[in-house]
């Protein structure tokens, strides 16, 4: 039985299209693998890659993005508000239908040592596939940013990699590779241009913070559209959902005074997770499923909504159209 996983890979690049292009040409070129969704911001200069299919296929569509990215993105010339330690920052390994975390962990460690050894790039392995604590959470493998572990990987023994050398790569730098369950990459849009209250926003809704469990949060400001913005990864929906976050974010603004424009979604969101908001919004609940995707995104004013944002509906097409007429 085919082993179907997700992943979704993260690029250090978000403002040259035709470098996008060529990632994204990566996995169409692969066979058994469906491209899903591509989304870049130039602010954040990120590119966030969803594909899905057979894990020995989607393993090898991965290894052919790296070849790209290694290629054509330079981190001694890289820079945008997202935090990076790499060409290829962070690639997870998700797991979908029968497939068990037990084997995506087992995938991640596998795709890790593979890259390493090919590229000669210096691999942590963080979330479930960590072999160490202080390495679950992706923001502690990425402390410093890349700057700060160029410096730190050959002097520091608490920084030396899984797999590679301990050294950055002189393009590519280094590579986060995990196991996880499925993340929301929601961003919520200010009408403000107030980065010291969006980062105060962060603060108060994150889980670190003491906030919201399963939430983790940061504040930036965009040149397009012009605002501030309070950008989040959502864990766990099913602990905390996509409107109880939409709503601490507006009850933090209010008291300042501010109002939020707009929500979005980096990606791919599991069904479940937009139609719990429709539920919240009061949809009926025999209502068609894409009318009640649509009240979702009307409540978290998702802007550019798609019913394709649904994982499993992205899914299903990708494999009607593989199949045919």
């Amino acid at each position: 039985m085919d082993r179907l996983v997700e992943s979704v890979p993260n690029f250090s690049e978000g403002r040259r299209p035709e470098v996008v292009d060529r990632l994204a040409a990566a996995v169409k070129g692969t066979p058994g693998v469906h491209l899903l969704d591509r989304t870049s911001d130039a602010s954040h200069n990120r590119t966030v890659i969803t594909m899905a299919g057979d894990a020995d296929a989607v393993m090898t569509a991965l290894e052919a993005t790296v070849a790209v990215a290694v290629e054509t993105i330079d981190m001694e010339h890289q820079s945008g508000e997202h935090p990076r330690i790499g060409a290829v920052d962070v690639v997870p390994f998700v797991p979908l239908g029968d497939t068990s975390m037990d084997d995506c962990v087992a995938l991640a460690r596998a795709f890790g040592a593979r890259v390493a050894e090919r590229f000669a790039i210096p691999v942590y392995l963080y979330a479930r596939a960590a072999t160490r604590p202080d390495r679950e959470k992706l923001a502690d493998v990425r402390r410093g940013q890349y700057e700060g572990l160029k410096a730190a990987i050959g002097a520091d023994p608490d920084r030396r990699p899984d797999f590679g050398p301990a050294r950055t790569h002189e393009r590519a730098g280094a590579m986060a590779v995990g196991a996880r369950p499925f993340l929301i990459a929601y961003n919520i849009n200010l009408r403000s241009t107030d980065l010291e209250l969006a980062k105060r926003i962060a603060r108060t809704v994150r889980e670190s913070g003491g906030g919201l469990p399963r939430v983790q949060a940061n504040g930036f400001r965009l040149d397009d559209p012009d605002c501030a913005q309070v950008s989040m990864n959502l864990l766990d929906f099913s602990i905390t959902p996509i409107w109880r976050v939409w709503e601490a974010v507006e009850a933090e603004a209010r008291v300042a005074g501010v109002e939020l424009d707009e929500s979005e979604l980096i990606g791919l969101a599991p069904t479940a997770a937009f139609l719990d908001v429709a539920d919240h919004a009061g949809a009926p609940p025999d209502a068609p499923t894409d009318d009640r995707l649509a009240a979702a995104a009307a409540f978290l004013r998702l802007r550019d909504f798609s019913p394709l944002q649904a994982l499993e509906l992205r899914l299903a097409a990708a494999q009607a159209r593989a199949a045919g007429p």
